[in-house]
């Protein structure tokens, strides 16, 4: 079989053994496709005709085309996945991608809000688009649940009694979630609302557009940036952002990373641990003020 023939297997293999989500997909076959039918064009059709020779010229070709180095990281770690596939298939008999050289990324940390600025955010008006507006919102920043995960909610995700909801994160992975006292009543506030647009039409889907569908990511980060504008957020205001501010205040006010983890729905501790040098600033502060040998220059 030819790497395209080979390609559309991984993908199905992605799809259905490991679950992974159309949008991650997606991302795997873009980063994967062109790539392959530019070696096709060269005469490297085949498997066996993989080399790290190759590879790095691949690597070298996507310097020239001015790929900035996460998106290299990104396009050499789809090729060690399925590379790495090939050879569980016996279609290799090593995994080249594993000693082509990864470009070093410098971890940029993220950015967001501080509980000030979220509670003028989240101080809306009384009209339907608001209401709905600020339960997203009030969810997004209460649960710390990503962009993906708030547009799949359904009315049976939610447990306002108990104060919980059930979330699906990537790779089809379930948790449960709290839901502070805010959310909760932002959250009975758009069912009223919600109930009134509905009317008699069936939906399962929590929040839903003007249209009475389902809501999609691009409308939420459209209201979002809208109310960063009114409201007078500096920067742009997006989903992410709400993530990030639920979890450097989580764990700026708890200390527990681990706790922090489970909450954010991360595979990996070393995902979490990003968060923890959010607050440096303050600690050397406070070091400053209060450690008796403390001689930090300040610029």
């Amino acid at each position: 079989m030819t790497l395209l023939n080979w390609q559309q297997k991984w993908l199905d293999h992605l799809r259905g053994e490991r679950g992974l989500a159309d949008l991650t997909l997606k991302n795997y076959q873009r980063l994967v496709c062109q790539d392959i039918e530019r070696l096709a064009a060269q005469q490297i059709e085949q498997p066996q005709q993989l080399t790290v020779a190759v590879l790095e010229r691949q690597l070298v070709n996507w310097r020239r085309e001015g790929l900035g180095e996460r998106t290299i990281a990104l396009k050499l770690s789809a090729w060690r996945t399925f590379c790495d596939f090939l050879l569980h298939n016996d279609a290799l008999a090593d995994n080249p991608a594993l000693s082509v050289k990864a470009p070093k990324i410098p971890k940029r940390l993220p950015k967001n809000l501080d509980v000030d600025s979220i509670t003028h955010l989240l101080d809306l008006p009384d009209d339907e688009l608001a209401v709905r507006d600020a339960a997203m919102m009030e969810l997004l920043y209460s649960s710390g649940i990503r962009l993906a995960e708030l547009v799949s909610l359904d009315m049976d995700s939610v447990d306002l009694r108990m104060g919980q909801l059930r979330v699906t994160g990537k790779g089809s992975k379930t948790r449960i979630v709290p839901v502070g006292q805010h959310a909760i009543k932002a959250i009975r506030r758009w069912h009223k609302v919600r109930t009134a647009w509905l009317g008699a039409k069936p939906e399962v889907a929590l929040f839903v557009s003007k249209r009475l569908n389902r809501i999609s990511p691009r409308t939420v980060q459209q209201r979002l940036n809208y109310w960063g504008q009114q409201q007078g957020i500096v920067g742009d205001l997006h989903p992410h952002k709400l993530r990030h501010s639920f979890a450097s205040h989580m764990l700026e006010a708890s200390g527990d990373l681990r706790a922090v983890q489970e909450l954010l729905g991360h595979a990996n501790l070393s995902t979490t641990q990003i968060y923890t040098h959010l607050d440096f600033k303050r600690l050397a502060e406070v070091y400053d003020k209060a450690h008796p040998r403390a001689t930090r220059t300040r610029k």
